[in-house]
């Protein structure tokens, strides 16, 4: 007779069956894989996005989970208004469980160049909207007394300070400290709040970087993994954080990188 597993796939604490998880951004990139990963772990997702979600809803519908388009610019809409949009993501099934805020945008220019304008547009999104959304989901989590993961999205520039990027640099920093600071106020409530510092990640965001002959090389001179990161690589962290086997984790902010600071 063949040895019987440990655990079930029911009981392993990696999965997110019956669970519903926001992930903002869900159109594209880290934010469409993330979803899927979710997906692939048990849940269903709804995706909060300015653009096209049908892609995503595709592949998160083949896992045999739920898919829940919710359009939203976070970057012209006011706290209300996304407070109101996770409203409707906590009806769609009456309840929530995990948020991903993914959503984010890069500027690129020298410091003396930088505008008002881009500054606040940077900002606006990567962090302003983070906390607003972070503090209606959390809002949520307290209301069900089930607990919660919300799940930040920072960047290996929240322990740099990067070239050319000081609005991106700025906001990523403050949203691994703004990460520690959710945790110490809601981890009484059963709510847990870490963050995913991605590395250089193949994505529309570094696509210019990546098309510079001499920018690519040295990325990848630097990177002991001597690639560059895939949004599927986000997967295994962002179920390990969403999941009951992160539940004595919290206030963290974990570094996929392929070895990136440790270099």
């Amino acid at each position: 007779m063949s040895a019987q597993p440990l655990q079930t796939a029911a009981a392993s604490p990696f999965r997110l069956d019956g669970q519903v998880a926001v992930v903002t951004g869900a159109s594209r990139g880290l934010g469409q894989a993330m979803a899927v990963a979710l997906a692939q772990a048990g849940a269903d997702v709804v995706g909060m996005a300015s653009s096209d979600q049908s892609a995503t809803a595709d592949l998160v519908q083949a896992t045999g989970r739920r898919f829940l388009s919710l359009p939203i610019d976070l970057g012209r809409t006011s706290a209300a208004e996304q407070a109101a949009c996770m409203d409707r993501a906590a009806e769609w099934k009456g309840r929530l469980d995990v948020l991903v805020n993914n959503a984010g945008i890069i500027r690129r220019a020298d410091a003396l160049d930088t505008t008002a304008e881009d500054w606040r547009a940077v900002l606006n999104i990567n962090l302003d909207a983070a906390f607003y959304i972070a503090q209606a989901a959390a809002r949520h989590m307290q209301r069900q007394a089930t607990g919660g993961s919300i799940i930040n999205i920072a960047s290996m520039l929240s322990f740099q300070g990067g070239i050319r990027v000081p609005a991106y640099a700025a906001a990523k920093s403050a949203l691994t400290g703004l990460t520690r600071a959710l945790c110490n106020e809601w981890a009484p409530l059963g709510i847990r709040v870490n963050a995913i510092a991605p590395g250089y990640m193949a994505t529309d965001n570094t696509a210019a970087l990546q098309a510079d002959p001499e920018r690519n090389a040295a990325i990848l001179a630097r990177i002991p993994a001597a690639r560059w990161g895939q949004p599927e690589d986000m997967a295994g962290a962002v179920v390990f954080l969403a999941s009951p086997a992160a539940v004595y984790v919290n206030g963290h902010t974990l570094a996929v990188d392929g070895g990136w600071l440790a270099r």
